[in-house]
């Protein structure tokens, strides 16, 4: 009955009761490099959420790519006196943040995972793309640009388990393409310079065996492209990840085939309203198996999409955006 009553609770309206909020009721949004474009339009969507909530909430996390200062910095939310109502964290390393992660729930903070997700940590849930999928798009695409054959070097990230899955999702692609062959897969270390003068190296040594360059982070994709035109390098095939202003331009250049644009802003944007009902109808306990019950009031994953960028709709996004940020 007491699950029940929760589960009532959980499913009304958010936003409705702004009177049940107090003055030092804070969320968190956690993410690694937070300065890059992606998190800052997650940040947007962070404070819209917050504003209508009448709450407060920060954008925190380290400057540049760096997964030990993201868990010193969940740390420090965790052991805040003034406990977080809730915290969205989109983890850099997944097996490192999940004891702290872990202990945020044992603290009775909610956690939700955004972006990239930590599946063995006690996070309650997962709200982000669906990788796997994303890297299928990204994959096929480029195998259409490859014509069926070629080599192909990949920039990510290892750790992040939301880059795992997207690899997956490529490979799950060019298997149906026998002619497509990775031979390079790239740890970028979240620093755009070496995704620079790893493609630079391999304009320099081996510029004939490279037939196209995957990158499934948002560091990558203009980096490459801007080798590729110093060098006055054409034939490549290019696909990147997000909507950096560089990768866009790019692509209306047609320095880059495609990319995958996210919903960063609707991630934060959504995780803050799950975060305050979760805060104000508190489960009995946040430690419990959501996953593997089969009566759980909470989903497992909450698949945000994705769209594919091309030349063809570019401009279209690029209006889009502008809109939205109009609005704001």
């Amino acid at each position: 009955m007491r699950r029940f009553r929760w589960f009532a609770a959980l499913i009304l309206l958010v936003g409705c009761g702004g009177s049940q909020h107090a003055p030092q009721e804070k969320y968190y949004l956690l993410s690694a490099n937070v300065k890059i474009p992606y998190w800052q339009a997650a940040s947007n969507g962070l404070l819209r959420a917050a504003a209508q909530l009448q709450v407060q909430a920060e954008a925190v996390g380290p400057d540049t790519y760096d997964a030990q200062a993201q868990q010193q910095e969940l740390r420090r939310l965790v052991a805040l006196q003034e406990k977080p109502a809730g915290i969205l964290i989109s983890p850099a390393d997944a097996t490192l943040m999940k004891a702290d992660i872990d202990a945020a729930i044992g603290r009775g903070i909610p956690v939700i995972t955004v972006d990239s997700d930590a599946p063995d940590s006690k996070r309650l849930l997962f709200i982000g793309t669906n990788n796997y999928q994303a890297g299928i798009m990204g994959g096929r695409v480029a195998a259409n640009q490859l014509n069926g054959k070629g080599n192909v070097v990949v920039f990510t990230m290892p750790g992040q388990a939301n880059l795992a899955e997207r690899l997956n999702g490529y490979k799950f692609a060019f298997s149906e393409h026998p002619g497509i062959k990775i031979v390079d897969v790239v740890d970028i270390k979240g620093d755009p310079r070496i995704a620079f003068d790893t493609t630079q190296n391999i304009v320099d040594k081996r510029r004939d065996k490279v037939d196209g360059f995957v990158c499934l982070e948002a560091l990558a994709g203009k980096e490459v492209a801007d080798v590729l035109d110093r060098n006055k390098v054409s034939g490549k095939t290019v696909v990147a990840m997000d909507t950096d202003e560089g990768v866009l331009n790019w692509i209306q250049k047609g320095g880059i085939a495609a990319t995958i644009a996210q919903k960063p802003f609707t991630m934060a944007y959504y995780g803050v309203k799950m975060l305050d009902e979760l805060h104000h109808h508190m489960p009995p306990s946040l430690d419990v198996n959501w996953r593997q019950d089969p009566f759980s009031p909470l989903p497992t994953f909450v698949d945000t999409g994705a769209t594919l960028i091309t030349k063809e709709n570019v401009g279209d996004f690029i209006k889009a955006r502008d809109a939205a940020a109009a609005k704001k």
